[in-house]
């Protein structure tokens, strides 16, 4: 078992962003790599943690790798957190639910891969950032989504705003690591690109300065001609000929604590 030491005596803060750095780098303390996504990520990420356009923030939301979620929840429980036992014991091979009574707020744990719509690999680069998972992830986290909400084509904007849209130089939003996962994936494909459609199609809704606007709409338009220009699978190829009368994405269940 790992030794916590008294790295995260307390009780979970109440400012989200302070509390995802408090549990990160008390995580790295005990041994353990962890990094945050969600809403917190992307105003971590944001000038001065803050975005663009921003909006609430309620849960928090946490990636690690496969194998290391056993030690994690013994972690998290010396931090100050109730676990959703039963959600747990069912899911814990992918995913992991905690609680933080004081504050009212859910922690979610996504172990290996962030599955909603889709199935993004976050795990395999965690070490890239000191505190989120890298920004081509964080993105395709949004990109991802099938039914947009405010909270997300918020985030998209902010994240397109304060990062450069890069390609082949590990640098920015990834726009190649973005690529050619949706190159494999002609479902992911198919979200992402309409994401990006319906985003800057909605971008004059926000009423931003004329200069971020002008910002947004090329680096979404950069990347989203990044996508295209990947050269596709054979697999890719193949799904393309059912098109959309065949359901290409996963109905997210919202996780509701037991306990």
């Amino acid at each position: 078992m790992v030794d916590h030491g008294n790295d995260v005596a307390g009780r979970p803060l109440a400012d989200p962003v302070l509390e995802a750095k408090r549990v990160v780098e008390s995580a790295a303390r005990a041994g353990l790599t962890i990094r945050v996504l969600g809403g917190v990520a992307v105003r971590m990420q944001a000038l001065s943690e803050s975005p663009l356009l921003p909006r609430p923030i309620g849960d928090i939301d946490l990636a690690i790798k496969q194998g290391g979620w056993r030690a994690l929840a013994d972690f998290l429980k010396s931090a100050g957190y109730g676990a959703d036992d039963m959600f747990n014991a069912l899911n814990g091979a992918r995913r992991l639910l905690f609680f933080d009574r004081a504050n009212n707020r859910k922690l979610d744990v996504f172990v290996g891969a962030f599955e909603m719509c889709h199935s993004i690999p976050i795990a395999g680069r965690l070490e890239k950032e000191p505190m989120t998972i890298p920004l081509a992830e964080l993105l395709l986290t949004k990109l991802q989504i099938v039914q947009l909400t405010e909270r997300d084509l918020r985030d998209i904007y902010s994240m397109s705003f304060h990062h450069e849209v890069s390609a082949g130089d590990g640098s920015g939003i990834e726009a190649d690591f973005i690529a050619d996962l949706c190159a494999k994936d002609w479902g992911l494909w198919r979200t992402c690109t309409a994401t990006i459609e319906q985003s800057l199609a909605r971008l004059p809704d926000y009423g931003l300065p004329s200069e971020a606007s002008v910002l947004v709409a090329a680096r979404l338009s950069k990347l989203s001609k990044q996508i295209e220009q990947a050269p596709k699978t054979a697999r890719w190829k193949l799904r393309g000929r059912v098109g959309d009368r065949v359901r290409w994405y996963d109905e997210p269940e919202e996780t509701t604590p037991t306990a």
